[in-house]
């Protein structure tokens, strides 16, 4: 007998008979012997309605009864998933977060995972009952209500699955795995069978929308197994797990794209310490996570430094920066919302030679300029012109053949 964790995201949910579709691989689950722990989403596109509601009341809402609002998404579909499997013969039991409770920082809207207590589910688990949890959300010191952003459901799913020590995560989603880039974009794309946490991060800080970043960290810290797979079919999916030395034959694995980035630049400030510290010190109150960082040579005591940021932060990224133009004495403060950021991810990277020489290579013979370059142990990112990002994808799909690596 194991205990496996299962996340159903949104459109798993998305109405009556999902979530019946959804007792049914539970319930197949449990009659395979094994305990089950479910995680799941809102239905699709309710959160976006309680948004919508919010928006009409005020322009901009109080975060922490924002929290309250968003939160009600999932209480709705614990509720239905739960009476779904008690009407078929189970028993069943709902969890919000703040019943585990799943104890959180008060970042309304971005809340971190503090502590889980395990001690009520495990019960539960012991008398027999299939545990439906509200993803999402928590609970703060507090006792306010909290969500996790973006995300915040796989969040949820691997750090109970951490928590209680579980066998296998399971991530149901409407994609049937990994694959080498979007399918989108190009139809040589094709599912990765098994991958490692350390490449399923840089995928996911890279673009990929798979998995999000938090829940493969959670994933990597604790040795959680994860797998993804689609809720809509019994197809094997991609296993999330630890690296293994058949994962470095090839050099590169995959290939994101993210278009929902943009670029601060902050021309003609002073170049001398503290300047930088002051910026993204700023930022990072702000809760703006900042990822490339370029800063020119000086000249004449003055330099110029560029930052890559999501896209949804431009505005207030440049609010903050502008408060310090006269501070910092910059000639000028710009955004841009048209780049895109294309990354190739491998853990052969670090045994293959020339694979920055490859990608720079074939971007240049396709006429795409470069405009930054970030680079760690297993991943290579650029900063394009966004018009070039599916061009690009496909580009270095074909020309690191990783049809040929699935």
């Amino acid at each position: 007998m194991a205990l496996i964790v299962q996340k159903y995201g949104g459109t798993s949910v998305g109405d009556l008979e999902r979530i019946a579709n959804v007792a049914r691989k539970v319930a197949a689950t449990k009659d395979r012997g094994d305990d089950v722990v479910v995680v799941v989403s809102a239905m699709a596109g309710e959160t976006d309605r309680l948004i919508g509601l919010a928006k009409k009341v005020s322009p901009l809402p109080n975060e922490r009864e924002m929290d309250v609002l968003l939160s009600t998404g999932e209480q709705v579909t614990i509720a239905l998933l739960a009476m779904t499997l008690e009407s078929m013969g189970y028993k069943a039991r709902s969890y919000c977060g703040w019943q585990i409770p799943l104890v959180t920082d008060p970042a309304y809207g971005a809340a971190r995972i503090t502590a889980i207590k395990k001690e009520a589910i495990l019960e539960d688990v012991k008398n027999g009952h299939i545990i439906v949890v509200a993803g999402f959300q928590g609970v703060d010191d507090k006792g306010s209500i909290t969500t996790l952003g973006r995300g915040g459901s796989d969040t949820s799913a691997v750090a109970v699955a951490a928590a209680l020590n579980a066998d296998l995560c399971e991530i149901f989603t409407d994609v049937d795995g990994v694959y080498t880039t979007d399918p989108n974009i190009t139809s040589k794309a094709c599912k990765i069978r098994k991958i490692a946490y350390e490449e399923m991060l840089e995928m996911a800080s890279a673009g990929a929308k798979v998995l999000y970043i938090r829940a493969v960290e959670f994933a990597m810290r604790y040795r959680v197994p994860v797998v993804v797979r689609s809720s809509f079919s019994d197809n094997d999916g991609t296993l999330v797990t630890e690296e293994s030395s058949d994962m470095e034959k090839e050099s590169v694995r995959a290939v994101t794209c993210n278009t929902k980035e943009a670029k601060i630049t902050i021309s003609g400030v002073e170049d001398k310490p503290g300047i930088a510290s002051r910026i993204f010190s700023s930022l990072a109150d702000a809760n703006i996570v900042v990822d490339m960082i370029i800063q020119n040579a000086s000249a004449d005591g003055k330099t110029d430094i560029s930052f890559t940021l999501p896209e949804s932060d431009l505005q207030k990224g440049l609010e903050i920066c502008g408060k310090f133009k006269e501070q910092l004495e910059a000639t000028q403060i710009s955004g841009a919302s048209d780049i895109a950021k294309v990354s190739i991810i491998g853990l052969g990277m670090r045994s293959h030679s020339g694979v920055a020489a490859k990608m720079f290579t074939a971007l240049s013979k396709e006429g795409i300029n470069i405009e930054m370059i970030s680079t760690s142990e297993i991943k290579i990112s650029c900063v394009i012109n966004q018009k070039y990002a599916e061009l690009a994808v496909r580009t270095l799909h074909d020309v690191f053949e990783l049809e040929k690596s699935c």
